[in-house]
């Protein structure tokens, strides 16, 4: 039989097709970001180009003026500043040239902005964070448990190992998070982690623009985010510019030698950040604390170069608009160069001026933390604003760690802990920002440090009730325990049926149903959300606090009054009501809004039942 001569020459024009399209996409390995939109603050963008010695190719961009282009030391890369102001949505190729002919193409597409995106809302007082690890929380899709190509597998038996959880687990739950009195749900980190072991909690990221495979896809949280919104609830998003992981294909193939922290050997950051503001610091000391690696698989990232730091800032804000994002939380914060994650931070905020940020600046000095948090008079008087809007109250936390232990009210301890520590408000720019919380992923669980509900009840209410905005870490609403000296996995256990009420114990329901109580309550509390903090110097371990809203900005000529009373004592204490006089606003009555306990002003005193926490609304 003759062969088809007409076919036999279309086949081999389709394989020389296929070829040389095989040829382009590995000429072109990347290119971040991929994709802008049209009529953003940020218009000049700067998209990195990476692949096997593209520097000696010509870059042609149709439809958008190239600001400038450079070419770094390492021949694998070209950065170009693309202007996209004025410029409607569509595509706008960019093409590598070599002698007249195209060797590599990108279809760069700019998007069509959301209506509002700039002046998105954001978390603020009156939300109640909830925090999970994704591979801890619920498997939804078992499928996806092992990737290949992800170096480390899935092995639920390893403490320290991948469990399983996934992003279709969390989606698959939001009602339960809806129905609990969550507002705002925060996830460590869920980009792609391809470190070979203890990958799971996300903070060794290997890819900026992409969700790890064992949790999804980007489409699949994107997916979520809009689900969640659905309900009313809101996402933020764990942001690590301090560090990457060291498989990170650019620290496999750096930029530029400036890109990271390098030294002659490993070397550890020294954790003193003190010294990013101590006046009388040698630089020695500053540089081993900015510039030390935060683990041995945690490269750290030199802000200072100026291309790094504008793939960062555009890295978050593409995410933001990507996703639809309501917030961020930023990992080790005060580890960071200074100046250059204040520009960050600022980059952010003037895109989105009514986000709200919250950074982790681990310290247990109020004065330190302080330093942080944006238009800081503390920062001021070394001509540093930070542009953060909030920070996490550590020092809370430190008294949350001892205070409910010390059953007898000492100088300094017992409830005197927490009087004390909001009595260092005045130091901070804006405390109602701030984030309280009983626990994290990095301390100890509070239900392990104190295994009873009623010390839970104390706490929580405390967190519900304060200023400020309350976090809840998952489990904790089910009584999880977990010792920080066991290793970080047991205070990471898995969570996937705590969901379920049919599978709570009755210890599990009691501590659930308080939860929900407490946040269903506070969820339309206006006087909590915005109201003034009044305390008192707690007495026989009884700390006693008023949040109030003043007359003129009330409902009615009459004040909004909330009382708080904690009793942290081992036994009943008897109180005067006329010590809190200038609290009770002339109240006469009041009913405690969980239990529905009255309480009568015009008696002399009131006795308070041993570790019973009040929210007493006041009435006439």
């Amino acid at each position: 039989m003759e062969p088809n001569n007409a076919f036999m020459k279309w086949n081999n024009l389709f394989l020389i097709f296929l070829f040389f399209g095989a040829f382009r996409a590995q000429v072109l390995q990347h290119v971040e970001p991929a994709n802008w939109w049209a009529g953003m603050e940020h218009h000049q963008v700067q998209v990195l180009l990476h692949g096997q010695e593209i520097a000696k190719y010509k870059v042609e961009v149709s439809g958008l003026q190239i600001i400038e282009e450079i070419r770094t030391e390492n021949p694998n890369y070209i950065f170009l500043t693309l202007e996209t102001a004025q410029k409607v949505a569509g595509t706008y190729p960019i093409r590598l040239i070599d002698k007249k002919k195209e060797v590599a193409r990108h279809t760069f597409t700019l998007l069509e902005r959301k209506p509002q995106s700039r002046y998105r809302n954001s978390f603020s007082s009156s939300d109640v964070i909830y925090l999970l690890m994704p591979d801890r929380f619920a498997n939804g899709d078992p499928t996806n448990d092992s990737e290949q190509g992800m170096k480390e597998q899935a092995n639920p038996t390893l403490p320290g190992g991948r469990h399983g959880g996934d992003l279709k687990g969390v989606n698959d739950r939001l009602q339960y998070l809806k129905d609990l009195g969550a507002t705002t749900i925060w996830m460590t980190p869920f980009l792609e982690d391809n470190e070979p072991v203890y990958s799971y909690h996300g903070y060794a990221q290997s890819d900026l623009y992409k969700v790890d495979p064992r949790y999804g896809t980007n489409d699949s949280f994107k997916t979520l985010v809009a689900n969640a919104h659905q309900l009313g609830l809101k996402v933020i998003k764990d942001e690590v510019p301090n560090h990457w992981s060291s498989k990170h294909w650019m620290i496999q193939d750096l930029p530029t030698s400036t890109w990271v922290h390098q030294f002659d050997q490993f070397t550890r950051s020294s954790y003193r950040t003190t010294t990013q503001f101590d006046p009388y610091a040698s630089e020695a000391d500053k540089k081993a604390s900015a510039d030390g690696w935060f683990d041995t698989t945690m490269p750290d990232m030199n802000q200072n170069n100026s291309f790094l730091l504008t793939y960062l800032i555009q890295n978050t804000i593409w995410w933001i608009e990507y996703a639809d994002l309501d917030g961020l939380r930023v990992d080790t914060y005060s580890y960071n160069d200074k100046a250059a994650i204040a520009a960050w931070t600022k980059a952010i905020m003037n895109e989105y001026p009514n986000l709200n940020i919250v950074g982790e600046v681990w310290m247990h000095d109020q004065a330190q933390m302080a330093f942080w948090q944006k238009d800081s008079p503390l920062g001021a008087l070394q001509s540093f604003n930070s542009y953060m809007p909030s920070v996490m109250d550590f020092t809370l936390h430190d008294a949350m760690m001892q205070g409910f232990n010390e059953k007898e009210q000492g100088w300094d301890q017992g409830m005197v802990r927490f009087y004390e520590n909001f009595t260092q408000d005045y130091l901070y720019a804006n405390p109602k920002n701030l984030l309280v919380f009983l626990e994290n992923h990095d301390t100890q669980r509070f239900n392990e440090t104190y295994p009873d509900l009623a010390n839970y009840k104390l706490g929580l209410t405390l967190i519900a009730t304060t200023r400020g905005i309350p976090q809840i870490y998952y489990g904790s609403e089910i009584g999880m325990r977990g010792s920080k000296a066991a290793g970080d996995a047991d205070i990471r256990r898995d969570f996937f049926k705590g969901a379920v009420s049919a599978e709570r114990t009755p210890e599990q329901e009691a501590y659930y149903q308080f939860t929900k109580r407490l946040f269903s309550w506070r969820s339309s509390q206006k006087v909590i959300h915005e109201g003034e903090l009044l305390q008192y110097v707690p007495q026989n371990n009884v700390y006693v606090y008023f949040r109030y809203i003043r007359p003129e900005k009330a409902a009615s000529q009459d004040p909004e009054v909330i009382m708080v009373i904690l009793n942290n004592s081992s036994k009943e204490e008897e109180i005067a009501w006329s010590r809190y006089a200038e609290g009770l606003h002339g109240f006469e009555f009041g009913k405690d809004v969980l239990t529905n306990q009255t309480f009568d002003f015009e008696q002399k005193t009131g006795k308070i039942q041993a570790k019973t926490a009040y929210i007493i609304k006041l009435q006439h």
